[in-house]
């Protein structure tokens, strides 16, 4: 339907940013997105093969996910209706629903594009199901975080979860290289300010354009060419795509401590410094490093606990910023320690056997007998005391009568563990040695 300003000439002479204007009109024109609109990618391949379901589509912000359900409805002849879960409720869901019964009954299909479709409840996401069943509506919804986590599993059993990347820098660049040519005139930027401008979109196609847009509009024809210093100057330097709250919390913590597990200091340590720079809670990080330190390290430095520990300390007293260097010396210092998870593991083979025998009583030779009737029953009967020995080992069993000898800690041949290894080794020879 025709509007005023289209019927009066206004739409097309009314100025139009530059992301607007650039906007793709066919799924070819989306950039850094090959393995879902490629030649051979997932969605070119459901459009061929003429069967459309609904579909969830994954992705950090400004990598071409409303564009692409967009530019799905018109290749599908569907009825495009967007929905935003921020600003949409229960009767915004269920007028959208009457639309789409209405349009099915007349032959036409509806695909209803919901944006940050995780900010939805479980009951509201519930409401999609049997619409989606019957067929009313083609259900895209958009997300940044993880689906997984955030939909409910009966939506994602009936729907196609499409994976987006992040835009790399050969797409950023493309679409700097597309804005040129939609302005008629090259950025006026040297190559270290055109570098510096990609960086500062973080893979965020949307944000690039906009920026270059910025230095187009604040650097007329004839101005003298920016440096990254004046592009600095220009441009506000956008936030890291990292939201302590959410998805990227779990997963630059899980990029940090798998670093540190990896041994390798210097990615720890930018994995660290993302996280500080995002504002990360530093008692959350501090907690995470002892967790390192017992579970990745354990016994092979008995250093590594107390050093992290020691961080934790330190940032307490001396607070934000300089307590900070505390935690990154502790990441470098387990970083660089011997690795082990023996005592991890012993710990999860000690508990899990513990769970499956119930509450075996000790053997009677280890117990006190504090009364006449307990030593009368056995207690203490047969004790070694082990001091009284020549090697200071008695070799008896502790395990309970009913169950044999177990091991749970194997220490590796690597840092203090290695020395352990020898003593437990030691022990064992004595024990066969005494008969225990």
């Amino acid at each position: 339907m025709t509007n005023l300003f289209e019927a009066a000439g206004l739409e097309k002479s009314a100025p139009r940013p530059l992301a607007d204007r650039l906007r793709p009109t066919t799924l070819a024109e989306v950039v850094g997105q090959d393995h879902i609109v490629g030649s051979d990618g997932t969605l070119t391949r459901l459009l061929k093969s003429g069967r459309v379901p609904s579909m969830i589509l994954w992705g950090p912000p400004g990598c071409g996910k409303t564009t692409i359900a967009r530019l799905l409805a018109n290749e599908t002849k569907l009825e495009f209706e967007q929905l935003s879960a921020i600003f949409s409720g229960v009767q915004d869901l269920r007028k959208a629903f009457e639309r789409a019964k209405l349009r099915r009954e007349q032959g036409k299909g509806t695909l209803l594009f919901i944006d940050e479709i995780h900010r939805f409840n479980r009951s509201q996401q519930d409401s999609f199901l049997p619409h989606m069943e019957d067929g009313t509506i083609t259900l895209v919804g958009a997300t940044t975080e993880n689906p997984s986590f955030e939909l409910n599993a009966a939506v994602l059993s009936r729907a196609v979860v499409l994976t987006f990347n992040r835009l790399d820098d050969a797409a950023l660049e493309l679409l700097l290289l597309r804005a040129e040519a939609e302005e008629k005139r090259p950025l006026p930027l040297d190559a270290d300010a055109r570098e510096a401008l990609r960086a500062m979109a973080d893979g965020d196609g949307r944000t690039i354009i906009n920026l270059a847009d910025e230095v187009f509009a604040s650097l007329p024809v004839g101005a003298k060419t920016a440096d990254r210093a004046a592009l600095t100057k220009l441009v506000q330097r956008r936030a890291p795509l990292y939201d302590k709250s959410r998805d990227g919390h779990y997963n630059l913590i899980s990029a940090l401590h798998k670093s540190v597990r990896g041994s390798d200091p210097d990615a720890a340590l930018y994995w660290l410094c993302r996280m500080l720079d995002g504002g990360e809670d530093r008692l959350f990080l501090a907690r995470r490093i002892v967790r390192m330190a017992v579970e990745d390290i354990g016994l092979a430095d008995p250093q590594a606990v107390t050093q992290a520990l020691a961080a934790k300390d330190v940032f307490d007293f001396l607070g934000s910023p300089e307590g900070e260097l505390a935690l990154a010396q502790a990441v470098i210092y387990l970083a660089t320690a011997p690795k082990s998870n023996a005592a991890y593991k012993a710990y999860g083979a000690a508990m899990r056997v513990a769970k499956e025998h119930g509450s075996l009583a000790p053997p009677k030779h280890i117990l006190n007998a504090p009364t006449k009737l307990m030593a009368e029953e056995g207690y203490g009967e047969g004790y070694a005391y082990d001091h009284d020995t020549a090697e200071g080992f008695s070799g008896q069993d502790y395990f309970p009568d009913e169950m044999r000898r177990q091991q749970f800690y194997d220490p590796p041949e690597r840092g203090f563990e290695r020395e352990i290894r020898k003593r437990l080794a030691y022990w064992d020879g004595l024990r066969k040695k005494k008969g225990g």
